[in-house]
């Protein structure tokens, strides 16, 4: 136990503990102004958005799948600095909630981005993104967790980090920042109430570097739906559940070999798609192949679309 001596010796005066507070708030308004410029928002065609976070200083962006997903309208994303870019969604990923969008544009301002598995419970942490159509708000929090946490309708886990940071709808896919301003997660609403759940950055910065280096594109929004009972066990639709589209670019690979939002698809390539992730990974196998071979089923009935998946030199993967 410390004495009384060592208490007053060490504890600061008023005017040092004023003047301490005032030193700390300082840096922390200049990180917030340093990042900012790095965080944009993700609007779609005739509905809300959320945020994102400028990954590639070429226009790559980070933001969640489910942001962008189930919509068959155009993407948009807004500079802090009022310019406003139409943005293609090259990569996605269901189950871990996450989406790169790519912008035309050059030198942007990449945020700073820190390995997560270095954080402690306990940690001092901000979140930067657009509640309810706010721009640029920030609220501020502590780690109060890290661990993993069950995907909606894909029976898997993936990994999370809790904090008590305040966050509302507009927040999603904006970054969590450490006292250093580095990015440490992406904000994932989806996944958790009014208390700030976000994926761990070291999961995002793993699942960037692992994109394929082709582009395999179909240009479908999709979202996982159980298989009606007369469909179940017959032929190649034995499974529970496919893949219900719900959005189709314009113009796209998939609705020029004549999918149809409302389709469900049952496999690709010959293998089952239950969900999102599975079908990014047929997509990404046949990344040597000029087409793929869908099973779809519509209106009761399977059929077979042959899609052809387009540039191969684009160096971007998406379903």
């Amino acid at each position: 136990m410390l004495s009384n001596m060592t208490l007053e010796k060490d504890s600061p005066s008023p005017a040092q503990a004023l003047a301490l507070s005032e030193e700390i708030s300082s840096e922390v308004v200049k990180m917030i102004e340093r990042v900012r410029p790095s965080v944009v928002q993700v609007v779609r065609e005739g509905r809300g958005g959320g945020a994102g976070v400028i990954w590639r200083s070429n226009g790559g962006v980070i933001t969640n799948y489910h942001v962008i997903a189930a919509t068959g309208g155009e993407v948009q994303v807004l500079l802090p600095d009022g310019r406003k870019f139409d943005a293609r969604v090259t990569n996605q990923n269901p189950a871990l909630d996450l989406a790169m969008l790519q912008v035309e544009a050059d030198d942007l301002p990449a945020a700073l981005v820190d390995d997560s598995s270095r954080l402690r419970v306990g940690e001092l942490v901000f979140a930067v993104g657009h509640p309810w159509g706010q721009r640029n708000v920030v609220t501020a929090g502590i780690v109060s967790g890290l661990g993993e946490v069950p995907v909606p309708h894909t029976g898997r886990n993936a990994m999370y980090l809790r904090s008590d940071v305040h966050v509302a709808p507009g927040n999603s896919g904006g970054p969590m920042l450490n006292a250093q301003g580095a990015v440490v997660g992406i904000t994932a609403m989806i996944f958790g109430g009014d208390m700030a759940v976000a994926i761990p950055s070291k999961v995002t910065s793993d699942w960037v570097a692992g994109l394929p280096s082709r582009r395999v594109y179909l240009g479908v929004g999709v979202q996982p739906v159980e298989l009606p009972i007369e469909i179940k066990g017959r032929d190649r639709a034995a499974l529970a559940a496919g893949l219900l589209v719900t959005g189709l670019e314009t113009d796209g690979p998939a609705a020029r070999a004549g999918l149809l939002v409302g389709d469900v698809l049952l496999a690709a390539a010959g293998k089952p798609v239950v969900d999102g992730e599975a079908l990014l990974d047929v997509l990404a196998q046949s990344a040597a192949e000029r087409s793929v071979q869908l099973h779809v089923m519509r209106r009761g009935a399977v059929q077979t679309l042959d899609v052809d998946l387009g540039d191969s030199e684009t160096p971007e993967t998406t379903a």
